[in-house]
């Protein structure tokens, strides 16, 4: 691993680091981590104000509106902005995501309309791919679309999304839909982007317990779209899909929040049943010794994939790595860190409670997190199967007509 900027990436990092001292906001505004509501208008102007100097979308071609730039100028311009009190990213998921997948099959009337749009921050999109029944197979959708039998072309959906994420104030989506029920699950699927606004869709934001509500269940009932909307052959969904999957790996990363360090900090001024240092107890130390030594390894393995990238490779499916070993990591901290509180550990106002109550954020963040861009045992069968090479599972439902498949109920 090389662990130093070559000059060029030195130059890139002076540059960024220039602008955002420049132009970044020095101070938090809006109170709602989930990009919506209060916060939604600093979000905007930021990433508007990205977009014209050039560092809203760097990887992107210059024919899609971005920079043309590679992967570790990315990383970099993420690693200095990291540093400011920057708003919610609510468009994390559509220029991760959703317009990368429109832009690599649509037409090209379509890639001119969202594209532009997309990167200044003026349209949202959201995801729509988990259902009810099918978890983290998105193969398993229910959710259907039948040709619309006026000779139009058009097609109606109808059927049920679930963990939508912002979905709310999302103008746009894309959504994989079953058009082949008589053929196996993955070769029946079609993909199509849809307008939010449409009146047969409907959107119930699903009450969190952390008080928000970043996630949403979507209902759609004889939504029309037209055949130009549909995005690779019909037929060949499960395809598309796998370029937003892979997109969704990389999009959503591995977990932030209150690490081992701060906890170290909040152990370390905090008395244990003896009333001395909670770290004077042994079985928590030996916590804190394991949770360095994960953060050593997803440290060294995202340095790998830099290297990776300074030296024009692409990373491989190791980066699944990161995020089973973070969030799962995120979870035990915080209720750990939650239980060494005692009865204050109940306390979340961020006036009061330890790091602004981000212990507890992490306690009620973590569970979504472990969901998000595939369960731990989707991400354990990745690693598996493609970094160990070990023997991919017995898949029975494989080559089943998928109107034949039991319905569980």
């Amino acid at each position: 691993m090389d662990f130093n900027d070559t000059p060029e990436e030195a130059a890139y990092r002076t540059q960024v680091r220039a602008w955002l001292e420049a132009n970044a906001p020095k101070q938090h505004v809006g109170a709602d981590p989930e990009g919506g509501g209060d916060s939604m208008a600093a979000s905007k102007a930021w990433q508007a104000r990205k977009a014209a100097a050039g560092y809203a979308c760097i990887t992107w071609p210059k024919e899609w509106g971005g920079q043309g730039g590679n992967p570790l100028q990315n990383v970099i311009f993420g690693q200095e902005e990291s540093k400011y009190p920057i708003p919610p990213n609510p468009f994390q998921i559509g220029l991760g995501m959703c317009v990368p997948t429109v832009m690599n099959f649509a037409d090209q009337g379509t890639k001119d309309r969202f594209a532009g749009p997309a990167i200044r921050g003026e349209e949202i999109w959201c995801q729509l791919f988990s259902e009810p029944s099918g978890g983290s197979d998105v193969a398993a959708a229910r959710t259907k679309a039948v040709k619309v039998d006026d000779g139009s072309g058009d097609w109606l959906i109808s059927g049920q999304k679930v963990w939508t994420t912002g979905a709310q104030f999302s103008d746009y989506g894309i959504v994989i839909v079953r058009t082949d029920p008589d053929a196996p699950k993955h070769k029946g699927l079609t993909m199509f982007w849809i307008d939010m606004k449409d009146p047969g869709i409907e959107v119930k934001p699903i009450h969190q317990m952390s008080g928000g509500s970043g996630f949403n269940e979507v209902f759609f009932t004889d939504v029309r779209v037209k055949d130009s909307q549909r995005l690779g052959a019909v037929g060949e969904g499960w395809k598309v899909s796998l370029v937003t999957l892979m997109n969704e790996r990389l999009a959503v990363g591995g977990a932030t929040g209150a690490g081992w360090s701060q906890f170290l900090e909040t152990a370390r001024d905090t008395p244990g049943l003896d009333g001395q240092s909670a770290l004077k107890d042994s079985a928590l130390r030996e916590k804190l010794a394991d949770w360095y030594v994960q953060a050593e390894g997803l440290k060294h393995t995202r340095n790998r994939t830099m290297t990776a990238l300074s030296r024009g490779q692409t990373p491989g499916p190791e980066s699944s790595i990161g995020k089973i070993i973070s969030a799962v990591q995120m979870q035990e901290l915080g209720n750990s860190a939650v239980e060494m509180l005692d009865q204050y550990g109940i306390i979340i106002d961020s006036d009061l409670a330890p790091l602004h109550g981000g212990f507890q954020s992490s306690v009620m963040f973590a569970p979504g997190l472990r969901i998000a861009g595939g369960t731990d045992e989707i991400l354990r069968n990745i690693i598996a199967e493609r970094v160990l090479g070990l023997p991919g599972d017995i898949r029975v439902d494989k080559d089943i007509p998928f109107k034949d498949m039991p319905t569980g109920r």
